[in-house]
């Protein structure tokens, strides 16, 4: 009878157990992007511990601790956010190695960190980057990228969601966009916009393709590599003499001109695919000086009382 050895699980190196994890990982059918970004997540913390013998028994909570101080040391001087970022993927790697009994349980707590002000395209540099360019000289390329760059404003959606975006998914008739790419991994409906519902009708008229096809194609007519779309995005806007080059800055962007011209944060919440209120509030708190603009007109005790003082509002005893 042949014998059948079992390795124990607290014999497991670090790397076997991460290992096992990303199988755990695609069984759960998680994304590509969230997979890799726990994989370079993994890669900074199993480069600070330094021993690729170690096992994963060996982890601790003092080991989590050397490693967030490793990461605000003068070797990395990596900020808090980042650090958070870092500590986040890697909590999620050891959690389930506890859950697996690959070692002990021991909690494993974000530190705090102030937020700083989201960044956004100014008005001024919005009128420059969305000034459509003469099509009579400028080449397709410039103005996919004038196209995306309106269409995601228009939009709010991640740069992922909208490259995502098939032909058959706008409805001109209805007004309504299909967004099949969302960060829950949930299909949503959201608005086409008159501005750009004129754009995008425009835009396939040149770009042709059948339902089935991107609507954001690369040189071939096939899906546009996202780190391609980036690197064009930046240098259309330094071509522009914008210097902020980030396409998530349109998500940021099209948050802050929902709040300050009067829209509600529950459809914001929607519309942005956030599967709770957290997020869209953080946008709320961030743009505290732009929301002082025209305060006095929606302060209700404005609206109540009239500016020599005598209430608006009549009261009977």
């Amino acid at each position: 009878m042949t014998k059948i050895s079992f390795q124990n699980t607290r014999d497991l190196t670090v790397a076997e157990a991460f290992g096992d994890f990303l199988e755990h990982c695609k069984i759960k059918n998680l994304r590509a992007d969230t997979i890799k970004g726990y994989k370079g997540h993994f890669a900074i913390f199993n480069r600070f511990l330094g021993n690729d013998d170690m096992l994963i028994s060996e982890i601790n909570y003092q080991t989590v601790g050397r490693f967030v101080l490793e990461l605000r040391s003068d070797r990395h001087k990596c900020n808090e956010i980042t650090v958070n970022s870092y500590l986040r993927g890697v909590r999620v790697f050891l959690y389930y190695c506890m859950d697996m009994g690959y070692l002990d349980h021991f909690k494993i707590t974000i530190p705090k960190a102030d937020k700083k002000l989201k960044e956004t395209y100014s008005d001024a540099e919005l009128k420059v980057l969305l000034k459509k360019p003469d099509l009579k000289s400028c080449d397709f390329s410039e103005y996919k990228v004038w196209v995306f760059s309106n269409y995601l404003l228009g939009t709010g959606n991640r740069i992922s969601t909208a490259l995502d975006l098939k032909i058959e998914d706008i409805d001109f008739v209805n007004g309504l966009i299909q967004l099949n790419h969302t960060k829950n991994r949930t299909s949503q409906l959201i608005p086409l916009s008159p501005a750009l519902d004129k754009i995008l009708k425009e835009y396939l008229r040149y770009r042709k393709g059948e339902p089935k096809d991107y609507v954001f194609c690369n040189s071939f007519g096939g899906k546009w590599d996202k780190r391609t779309c980036q690197e064009m995005l930046a240098a259309y806007n330094r071509g522009k003499g914008v210097e902020k080059t980030s396409a998530h800055l349109y998500r940021h962007t099209f948050a802050k001109k929902w709040i300050l011209n009067g829209g509600d944060i529950f459809r914001l919440q929607k519309v942005l695919g956030h599967s709770d209120l957290a997020v869209v509030k953080e946008y709320v708190q961030m743009f505290g000086q732009d929301l002082a603009v025209d305060f006095d007109k929606f302060n209700p005790l404005d609206r109540t009382v009239a500016p020599n003082g005598n209430r608006k509002l009549t009261m009977t005893l």
